[in-house]
């Protein structure tokens, strides 16, 4: 009785087995593809170091107008040594011998992921296919392709808008005669940490749209929940120690919250099937 009651569990980890080793060959393939251009990766990741970001050119643009309408508290407040600092080289540093290959290998893991992602996705398909209909299984595609285009949006969002913000920042404290030592292995895993976080997030609105097109989740539900959701957003972004931080991972999880209730409600999902009506 006990052998027949856990075959069943068998079978699908047997399955889970199959899924997980495709997935972690993709993994291994992209990874490859990508060591050669895990430097170039990581400059990319060093950018915001120079100090030459977007935020640069917004202050730029908003002091040239403080020195058109106020050229007094402009030179009162010389903005324009500020605005001819310009950048400043900054590099990273290590301490122990092997910590750059170590950091090449993380670049080049979550590039691989990246690279992935198609597979890692259908992989995830086949694993929840068996238990849906026919109808259902035809939306392997448009999940693979939104689920893929999702993570990427979240992750390009971070990189170009969040990142460059927070090492802004931080470097912004070196004006009370503080000098910054970025540590290599810190500077690098927070970043790809939260590259991943972002991904994620973005991940919510097709959660929600794969559930409600199958029945499990509606507008009605999700609406509801709001207040536990803010709750959720702002306990799952405390896991971070800065409040900068907190504060961009909390906002962005909760307005992707907010989008799952509008999709969901566009989607309509399944209706629920209308009771037959009782013989007299």
């Amino acid at each position: 009785m006990i052998l027949r009651n856990i075959q069943p569990l068998f079978t699908l980890l047997s399955a889970l087995r199959k899924q997980l080793i495709v997935t972690a060959v993709a993994v291994t393939i992209g990874m490859g593809v990508a060591w050669n251009f895990a430097p170039s990766l990581l400059g990319f990741l060093e950018k915001p170091l120079s100090g030459q970001t977007y935020l640069s050119e917004v202050k730029k643009i908003a002091y040239l107008k403080v020195k058109e309408h106020y050229p007094s508290l402009y030179t009162r407040l010389n903005l324009d040594k500020d605005l001819a600092s310009g950048g400043k080289k900054r590099q990273l540093n290590y301490s122990s011998p092997l910590e750059p290959f170590f950091v090449q290998c993380k670049i080049s893991m979550l590039a691989g992921l990246f690279l992935a992602l198609p597979v890692i996705f259908i992989q995830l398909w086949r694993v929840i296919a068996p238990s849906l209909g026919p109808r259902e299984r035809r939306l392997v595609s448009p999940f693979v392709i939104i689920g893929t285009l999702s993570f990427c949006v979240g992750a390009g969002f971070f990189l170009a808008v969040i990142w460059p913000f927070i090492i802004n920042f931080s470097l912004s404290y070196e004006l009370t005669g503080l000098q910054s030592w970025f540590s290599l292995s810190a500077y690098v895993n927070f970043c790809l940490r939260l590259i991943l976080v972002f991904g994620l997030i973005f991940e919510l609105p097709v959660i929600s749209l794969l559930l409600s097109r199958l029945g499990i989740l509606s507008h009605g539900l999700l609406a509801r929940n709001r207040k536990y959701a803010l709750l959720a957003s702002s306990v799952i972004a405390a896991f971070h120690s800065d409040l900068v931080t907190m504060f961009f991972i909390m906002v962005p999880l909760y307005s992707m919250y907010e989008l799952s209730i509008w999709v969901t409600r566009i989607s309509g999902g399944k209706k629920a099937a209308s009771p037959s009506p009782v013989p007299a």
